[in-house]
């Protein structure tokens, strides 16, 4: 369990379709490498974040939603909790998503700033999905609304389908090298090889 002298404030922030049929079971294991971080023996226990203001860890079941804003105290070690739990994600979700992990330096005050030293504050965009067409569908759809309003400060927004053509053309490029590096692990068809067929799908693409 962190201790409260731990050099981070760290928040998780997403939101994450989840398939019908997963329950609040379901949910609970997917997030256990969070609650268990925060030392907490449950869903129910972990969930609340460290600033009452903040929703916490979130199953709507009615929606199919999973709804993060936590915050843990914690250390460089909470990195390593971010593949397994993007993982475990990955099993339940409906739809690609995207999870921002935000480390404050909790270190660092007024006279830091005063002194002229800089917070070692980190960011970390996660995406999950079913599979990696659908994180990449995520990771699309950011960068088109990202460019769009850059873009919308100097230019009408309808003069700008083309570069969303070029963004979907090179993640349709990715998508395509993908798809042929994972058929280069396969056995070809009508071989009488009892292998798995390639190596396991990426689970998160950073």
């Amino acid at each position: 369990m962190p201790s409260y002298s731990t050099p981070y404030e760290i928040h998780v922030h997403g939101d994450v379709p989840l398939r019908p049929e997963v329950d609040v079971a379901a949910v609970q294991d997917a997030l256990k490498p969070l609650w268990r971080y925060a030392g907490a023996r449950s869903l129910g226990e972990g969930a609340v974040s460290l600033y009452e203001e903040e929703p916490g860890l979130r199953f709507d079941a009615a929606a199919h939603k999973l709804q993060m804003c936590w915050t843990v105290r914690g250390d460089d070690d909470f990195r390593q909790v971010l593949d397994e739990l993007c993982m475990n994600l990955n099993d339940l979700s409906a739809s690609g998503a995207q999870i921002e992990v935000t480390f404050y330096d909790a270190e660092f005050d007024d006279e830091d700033e005063g002194s002229g030293q800089e917070a070692r504050d980190d960011f970390v965009m996660l995406f999950v999905g079913p599979d990696p067409a659908a994180i990449m569908q995520a990771q699309r759809d950011l960068l088109v609304h990202d460019v769009v309003n850059m873009m919308e400060r100097h230019f009408d927004a309808s003069q700008l389908g083309g570069v969303v053509a070029e963004i979907d053309k090179l993640f349709s490029d990715r998508f395509n090298d993908l798809v042929s590096s994972l058929d280069l692990g396969r056995p070809p068809r009508g071989g009488n090889g009892h292998g798995g067929g390639g190596g396991r799908r990426p689970r998160h693409l950073h």
